[in-house]
């Protein structure tokens, strides 16, 4: 697939490397305080919103197969449920957990095992086929690894659906937390609607053509102003 470019489909700043808890790196988007800047100056509940969070911000392990696989777990269950599965088949498939921070799961190390080995690690078995799907796509060479960078967020929206289990929203979040586009608006993310009704709407039910509106007002930041969203529902960083 050729790269495009597009305006708005690329960090508007370098991504910056800073040490996790372990000694591991972890990668921070280099626009994000710009993009804080912009969302206070322009949103008035991101303005309260921002502040609550100190230095908390998006961060990447920096491995695509880890963060694909990392979505996938993660469909319609909540954070803590997603990082418990995700324990669990790191221990399972022998992964350390120093090795998980650095984000060094490989596909190989998934497909040596069966389904309902993986079913046992705490995979649903939809679940345990995706990932099997997932790792063999990597290891046959299916996906553009080497491309992602250069290609806009829809080409990558198209490549990645092609896999099984991977829709658009779990296309999105791989934008979002590897590649750390900065304008990504989720709107099938039932979190970030959530967010939006309790923080815009006083809990009222909010349309996806409701929420593209607002969104449209965080441009071109919208992946960040979803980010603090989701903070303000759940105290654990999303995080994938």
């Amino acid at each position: 697939m050729p790269a495009r470019k597009t305006a708005g489909g690329f960090a508007a700043a370098p991504a910056a490397a800073v040490p996790a808890l372990d000694g591991a790196p972890v990668v921070t988007p280099g626009y994000w305080d710009e993009a804080c800047r912009h969302l206070v100056r322009r949103d008035r509940v991101m303005k309260k919103l921002i502040p609550q969070f100190g230095e908390a911000r998006l961060r990447s392990h920096g491995d695509a197969f880890t963060t694909l696989a990392r979505s996938i777990i993660g469909q319609q269950i909540s954070v803590k449920a997603a990082q418990a599965v995700w324990d669990k088949l790191l221990l399972a498939l022998e992964v350390s957990v120093a090795a998980e921070e650095a984000a060094l799961l490989q596909p190989g190390a998934v497909l040596t095992r069966d389904v309902p080995a993986l079913r046992a690690a705490g995979l649903s078995a939809r679940k345990a086929e995706y990932l099997t799907d997932l790792a063999r796509h990597f290891e046959q060479g299916q996906v553009h690894v080497g491309q992602w960078q250069q290609m806009d967020d829809e080409a990558i929206i198209e490549e990645l659906v092609a896999i099984r289990g991977i829709g658009r929203w779990t296309a999105e979040m791989f934008l979002i937390f590897h590649l750390m586009r900065p304008n990504v608006l989720p709107l099938d993310d039932l979190g970030l609607i959530k967010g939006i009704s309790t923080q815009y709407f006083s809990g009222e039910p909010v349309s996806r053509a409701e929420a593209r509106e607002l969104g449209e007002g965080w441009a071109p930041y919208r992946s960040v102003a979803t980010w603090y969203l989701w903070r303000s529902l759940d105290p654990l960083p999303v995080d994938y």
